[in-house]
């Protein structure tokens, strides 16, 4: 169906103004796809800022889950609600986050980021890597929420360069989420310590502090060429696709923007839900 400016979500074009105050940006790590349905600490949290930010005109998140050939921004007046894993309780199939998109702000991030094309996609929805966080962020479904694809076939540095240019957002009242994990090996999971709190491997944990450490010093190089850092590096991101939207965070940062972490925890030995808000 045709999307034409009678539809409902461009409403929201109003809000999309500058703002005296300029939105934070967050990394989450969101871990089980549980996390979406339990009131845990890691839930806790994230309802927590929820409250505690501006409330945004929009929410774009970058997930882990959304890997695609180009790049690509949600332009649907209703996106879906993906189920995007398996093996879960029927209770999370159920789950329907029924936020609008906005071709508005779609359009405005095609718009400003000049380096690549961007392509409005109409068929892709909400993926576990954002409904499983926005919704207990925003539990009324009322702010647009958008999702931008990541290029699996571009490295690092390019990430890091082309999320720079969504820095406009974040002054239009654009709260921009990157949602993957720090650690994130799926394939060293300890099954039999998944209800242990705050366990992890040594290299996992040594990773996870040096990581915290780069953050907290700005070194973005050296996060950029995370391959460098270590041994357990190559333990800690096996594959990048949970670890560059913390590049896509980590590019937004400005001079004066505050660190902190929240959810600081590991999990099954090879996982941290590590997070971070800047500014």
């Amino acid at each position: 169906m045709a999307i034409t400016s009678l539809d409902p979500f461009f409403s929201w074009s109003k809000q999309l103004k500058n703002n005296d105050t300029i939105m934070p940006v967050l990394f989450i790590g969101h871990g089980s796809p549980m996390n979406g349905i339990e009131d845990n600490e890691f839930s806790r949290n994230w309802m927590k800022y929820g409250k505690e930010i501006q409330q945004p005109s929009a929410v774009l998140v970058v997930s882990a889950h959304w890997l695609t050939n180009g790049t690509f921004v949600t332009a649907m007046e209703k996106p879906k609600t993906i189920h995007d894993f398996g093996g879960f309780p029927k209770a999370l199939f159920d789950v329907e986050y029924p936020a609008n998109g906005s071709l508005e702000i779609a359009r405005e991030t095609q718009k400003i980021i000049a380096s690549t094309n961007v392509h409005l996609d109409h068929d892709w929805g909400l993926d576990h890597g954002t409904w499983t966080v926005v919704r207990h962020m925003y539990p009324n479904a009322d702010i647009p929420v958008l999702q931008l694809s990541i290029d699996y076939n571009k490295p690092a540095a390019y990430h890091y360069q082309l999320a720079k240019e969504l820095a406009q957002l974040r002054k239009k009242g654009v709260l921009i989420i990157g949602s993957g994990n720090m650690v994130h090996n799926l394939g060293m999971i300890a099954w039999d310590k998944l209800n242990a709190d705050n366990y992890g491997f040594d290299w996992a944990i040594e990773m996870n502090s040096i990581f915290k450490d780069k953050i907290t010093k700005a070194d973005h190089q050296a996060l950029i060429e995370y391959q460098k850092l270590n041994k357990a590096a190559k333990l800690a991101i096996p594959s990048p696709d949970h670890y560059y939207p913390l590049l896509y965070t980590l590019a937004l940062q400005s001079e004066n923007d505050k660190i902190e972490f929240f959810n600081d925890k590991a999990v099954a030995g090879s996982l941290t839900m590590t997070s971070v808000k800047i500014g």
